[in-house]
């Protein structure tokens, strides 16, 4: 009986490593889009934020309608508003077959119609694997409580 397991141990460990290996890769490539992420709404690039967002994503954030792509890609080369600070913190990642959720804080600031504004808001973005890659499908913030 201990022969057995001493055969098989070392080949459920390397089968352990190996199934994580992938989400490993997930979760790098997740963060990596996480700062495509910030980084174009900080520049205001639809063209960025176009190829990260699915055809089907919809936007739900405080004070403002739900949008979805077409409308958010319209909204962003507008100009309208411009964001000095966009930075997110607290990540955790969740990542499944083909699906993926990241939640965290995003901290922003911004001029809207000439109008300075500041955000501190709790996010929860999810991921859909494509033949293309990850794109989001749906992205959601609420205002962050007090501490």
């Amino acid at each position: 009986m201990r022969r057995k397991f001493l055969v098989a141990f070392p080949s459920a460990v390397v089968l352990m490593f190996a199934q994580n290996a992938p989400r490993s890769a997930d979760r790098d490539e997740l963060q990596r889009l996480e700062r495509v992420w910030n980084d174009a709404h900080l520049g205001g690039d639809s063209q960025a934020l176009g190829r990260l967002w699915a055809d089907d994503l919809e936007v739900a954030v405080p004070k403002m309608p739900v949008m979805r792509k077409e409308e958010l890609v319209k909204f962003v080369d507008s100009g309208r508003m411009k964001f000095q600070r966009y930075e997110t913190s607290d990540l955790n990642f969740r990542i499944y077959d083909q699906s993926a959720v990241v939640t965290g804080r995003l901290q922003r600031k911004r001029e809207i119609n000439g109008r300075a504004m500041e955000d501190d808001w709790r996010f929860t973005k999810v991921y859909q694997r494509t033949a293309n890659g990850w794109r989001v499908v749906s992205f959601h913030a609420s205002e962050a409580p007090a501490p």
